[in-house]
Order: structure tokens, then C-alpha cells, then sequence
């Protein structure tokens, strides 16, 4: 029996959460449709959403397609992380972004999940907010978080300096090709001017972060839901200034609706 056609649904917006969905997708070809979720309007806290994520963050994903039995199914998956050894494990038959179950590879890669959710996504999402969101700059939260962000790029940076002498491609994070470990690391490194460092400073990141820019189905998935601007718009003062005005809004206007409800 054939495998039905994937049918999945992406519910995202353009951050680097959302991107590490979205370049997931494009890099194992798989066909999706998508929901641009405005947080700027809080969408991500209405009811029919919550009951997709109840966290109440993005990207979330619907996996609609039928069970092998030909029957109907639904599944929603939230946190980037999860969507991302998702999708490896029900459409990554190849391992073209994993590694066979249980291999040493495959909890290398796990690890290196966990380390990018636990470590260097929060702490340069913090850098983020101090370095551009905060209503007073409070040195030190610019600091704490742009050293600790810092501290995690020397950890990648090491990392390839290590699989530079041990494999013949990559450097990668893994093995000797490209992984999910990769693509969840590399959604928050592309991101580094936003949190105030230069990963020009680290010579084998800054490299990996280039390679990995120049890849088709990357460029294809940063610009889901909509064209990524970011780093253009940081080349000239005024658009700096637009494009963190505007991410600075809802954001702050988000925190002060949870303040409002749980504080």
C-alpha cells in the first residue's frame, strides 16, 4: 500500500522558534500549508489555538494525515523541539536530518536538542529582551544574557573545532551531515545581531551559520510565513528602529495582558 500524502499544517509566525519549524519542513520536502499566526494581536492566546497549544506559544503543528490503516487521524504536536524528532521519526525514512533510533548518533543529536531548548534559545531569547524589548535598559540583564549567549556559541564553536579534525563534511554538529541539532541551533545563531553579539567573533560558527544560510530549502523557510527582513532591515538606523518598535509592542503588550491574568 502506497503512503498517503503528508497533510500537515504549520501554525507559525517569523521567529527563530517558528523558523526552526519551517526549515524543517522545507529541508525534508515535505508539502504543508500555513497559518500566519499575528502575535502581535495575541492570536496565539485564543481559545481554538490553545486547544492546538496550550502553552499558548508558536509554531504548533496539525499532522492530518491518514494512518496506515487508510483511516482519519489528527495529531498536534507544539514545542519546536518535539515537531522537529516528529517529523524526523514519521517522514525522515532516508535520515536525511537524523539518525537510525538508538544509534549513538541519534542520542547525540537529542542531546544537542535539549542543550539548544534548555540553553541557548532561553538565555539569547533573554538577551533579546533586555538588549531590545525591556522599557529600561538594565545593563545588568544586557550583560548576564549576551556573556551566557556567548558562552553557548564557544560551546558550538569548540564543537565544530572537534568535528573539524574527525570528519571530511561539515562541520556539523553530528556526524558528518546536517541534523535537526543543526537547524534548531542555527534558527537562534542567525538571530545574534537581534541579541546585541557578532558571531563573526567565532570563526567555525560564523562559517557553519553561512554555509547553512546559502542552502535553497533554507532560504525557502525563512520566509514562512512571510519574507524575513530582519537582517535587512538592520542595515540602516531607521529601519532598526521600525522593526524593533514594532516587535517591541506586542511583545510588551503580551507581557502586560499575562500580568494582568496571573500576576
Amino acid at each position: 500500500m502506497a503512503h498517503p500524502q503528508p497533510d500537515l499544517i504549520l501554525y507559525t509566525s517569523g521567529t527563530p522558534n517558528g523558523q526552526k519549524a519551517s526549515i524543517t519542513l522545507e529541508e525534508l520536502g515535505l508539502p504543508y500549508k500555513v497559518e500566519n499566526i499575528k502575535i502581535s494581536k495575541n492570536v496565539q492566546k485564543e481559545e481554538w489555538f490553545l486547544k492546538i497549544n496550550p502553552n499558548g506559544r508558536i509554531p504548533a503543528l496539525v499532522d492530518r494525515t491518514p494512518g496506515s490503516d487508510g483511516k482519519p487521524r489528527e495529531k498536534r504536536i507544539f514545542e519546536s523541539g518535539a515537531m522537529m524528532l516528529y517529523l524526523c521519526q514519521r517522514y525522515d525514512p532516508d535520515h536525511k536530518l537524523s539518525f537510525p533510533y538508538d544509534s549513538d548518533e541519534y542520542w547525540e543529536v537529542v542531546e544537542w536538542l535539549v542543550w539548544m531548548q534548555s540553553g541557548l534559545g532561553p538565555m539569547q531569547g533573554q538577551a533579546n529582551h533586555f538588549y531590545r524589548y525591556a522599557p529600561e535598559k538594565i545593563q545588568y540583564g544586557i550583560d548576564r544574557y549576551q556573556t551566557e549567549t556567548k558562552r553557548l556559541y564557544q560551546v558550538l564553536e569548540d564543537r565544530f573545532k572537534q568535528q573539524s579534525a574527525s570528519t571530511s563534511d561539515g562541520p556539523w554538529i553530528v556526524g558528518n551531515k546536517m541534523t535537526i541539532a543543526d537547524l534548531a541551533c542555527f534558527s537562534w545563531v542567525n538571530w545574534d545581531v537581534w541579541a546585541g553579539v557578532d558571531v563573526n567573533q567565532f570563526e567555525h560558527l560564523s562559517a557553519w551559520t553561512n554555509s547553512i544560510n546559502k542552502r535553497p530549502a533554507i532560504k525557502r523557510g525563512l520566509d514562512v510565513p512571510e519574507p524575513f527582513e530582519m537582517k535587512r532591515k538592520l542595515q540602516t538606523k531607521e529601519g532598526e528602529e521600525e522593526y524593533q518598535n514594532m516587535h517591541s509592542q506586542w511583545i510588551m503588550k503580551g507581557q502586560e495582558a499575562d500580568q494582568q491574568k496571573h500576576g
